[in-house]
């Protein structure tokens, strides 16, 4: 069933029934769910009480939804187009996507999710190819977004030949390759060439593959910086007609501009540093392969000025930050602000749950600061999956010892912070049961979870960081009627990579049905 499809059925009470209902609260089982409209009225076990609906899901196994705490709704609706392009194994095959493209595009080829490591030979295309491949203008963005692939036509119509960022040969020629500004400019260009009805059909498809995967609420991390505020006043406009419920927090440091907008917190996916695929993630030595140690956005007492007048402005703040010095940079920030206030408004501020998303190379003694200080962290565990092996993206970056020690998912439980996952779709795919599976087989065996572990982190950890915990995260009374059911049990199937629902329910709609 498609989000064009889904039931809404208003008004009446619908029993769901299967072998078996975790709640991931009390009680903690049984094997029917009765939903009043959104909410869930009772789980119980034995003879149902009536209904105006039933649906039978006989051998299921029902769970809380799944909520992917950091996505990018437009950029993975892109994305789920480009799978040829991330499943690309090569320079020359890429140009070869993007020749194909092109002569499809209209004003500019566009495209998402190449990664060079995955490469045999790692080389990207020149300039010169990119120029061959289309005389239009050719965007090729890297999977984490933080570098992309532009040739000369683009260059020139987004403005960017004289942007920081934009990467020169020995000649003092543009390469091609475009980071920081220069990066941000040109999506932000792309951006603004697509139709609101594109926009729109974009952010639908990205929100029908979550619920199609058990997501039934999502974080949405909108980027004005790169995509303009066309495209959250567009998510805006249509978020109560998705498939999943949206929380959306946006990436600017424009606190009165958020407060217009209502929205609780501010900040979300805004970059205090880059990425480590892109060598622009702030570390406190060079990386391994190249003699720079990364870029810091912002000053110290911008940033500073940034969290104290958001935190008293009543808002959740958060930062994007992965590398040991950016994590430093929003540690000391947030230090400064928590050591000025009186015991009180430190009770309020850790009740805040101020957010960090990333959080990657925190060291120990970064974990014991956070959770000293009540912070939440959004983590990505596709990314260890995806890049945390030996010989991977972050050793090769990092070098063997700082990449053995990244993402402690382990140590942040037990150091008691507030953790939640997310995907940082179209960085890597919609996916929850990916994402557990993730935390089940960590690069490093003493930082994987339990399935439990997991699974709470994916439902409830997410729910806290929204503070949405009394509403979402676990199936009680009263709490929103959000899960999915699956033919294995997610709990204790022997293998959940690759586990689709059956059946997901948002707000007490059926959304997607196999």
């Amino acid at each position: 069933m498609g989000a064009g499809d889904r039931a809404i059925i208003r008004g009446v009470r619908t029993l769901y029934r299967a072998r078996r209902v975790h709640t991931l609260g009390h009680p903690s089982s049984g094997d029917w769910i009765l939903v009043d409209d959104r909410h869930v009225q009772r789980v119980g076990a034995g003879e149902p009480p009536p209904a105006d609906r039933l649906v039978d899901l006989p051998g299921a196994t029902i769970v809380p939804g799944f909520i992917d705490a950091h996505v990018h709704l437009t950029g993975t609706g892109q994305s789920l187009a480009d799978e040829d392009v991330r499943e690309t194994g090569s320079a020359g095959a890429l140009l070869a996507i993007a020749r194909d493209r092109a002569t499809q595009s209209g004003e500019v080829a566009f495209l998402h999710g190449f990664d060079e490591t995955r490469w045999d030979d790692p080389r990207l295309p020149t300039i010169e190819e990119l120029d061959a491949a289309s005389t239009r203008p050719l965007v090729i963005r890297r999977v984490d977004g933080h570098t992309a692939l532009a040739n000369s036509a683009a260059l020139r119509e987004a403005e960017v030949l004289s942007a920081p960022g934009l990467e020169l040969d020995a000649e003092g020629k543009p390469t091609g390759r475009v980071t920081q500004e220069a990066n941000t400019r040109v999506g932000r260009w792309c951006a603004m060439r697509l139709p609101e009805g594109t926009i729109q059909d974009l952010q639908l498809r990205a929100a029908a593959v979550a619920a199609s995967r058990g997501i039934t609420a999502v974080h949405e991390m909108s980027m004005p910086y790169e995509q303009g505020l066309r495209d959250l006043e567009i998510f805006l406009g249509h978020r109560e007609r998705l498939p999943v419920d949206a929380t959306v927090v946006v990436a600017t440091m424009d606190i009165p501009q958020v407060m217009d907008l209502r929205l609780p917190a501010i900040g979300g996916d805004l970059p205090i540093d880059g990425s480590i695929g892109a060598r622009t993630a702030a570390l406190g030595a060079p990386y391994e392969d190249v003699d720079r140690d990364g870029i810091g956005y912002y000053s110290d007492e911008e940033l500073l000025q940034f969290c104290r007048t958001g935190h008293h402005a009543g808002l959740q703040v958060g930062v994007h930050a992965i590398g040991d010095r950016a994590i430093d940079q929003i540690l000391s920030a947030w230090e400064r602000v928590y050591t000025a206030l009186d015991s009180r408004g430190r009770r309020h501020f850790r009740a805040r749950r101020h957010r960090i998303e990333h959080f990657e190379m925190a060291s120990d003694s970064q974990i014991e600061r956070a959770a000293m200080l009540g912070l939440a962290i959004s983590v990505q565990p596709a990314f260890d999956a995806a890049w945390g092996a030996p010989g991977g993206l972050y050793e090769i970056g990092v070098g063997s010892e700082r990449a053995a020690a990244m993402n402690p998912f382990r140590s942040m439980l037990e150091r008691g912070l507030e953790v939640g996952a997310g995907s940082d779709a179209p960085v890597t795919p919609l996916d929850p049961m990916g994402g557990i599976d993730a935390f089940e087989h960590h690069h490093r065996p003493d930082q994987r979870l339990s399935r439990a572990e997991a699974v709470r982190v994916w439902t409830t950890g997410s729910a806290r960081l929204a503070h949405l915990e009394d509403k979402k995260g676990a199936l009680e009374p009263g709490m929103h009627a959000d899960f999915a059911a699956y033919d294995d049990d997610p709990m204790d199937a022997p293998n959940v990579a690759g586990l689709r629902p059956i059946l997901t329910v948002s707000l007490g709609r059926d959304v997607y049905a196999a």
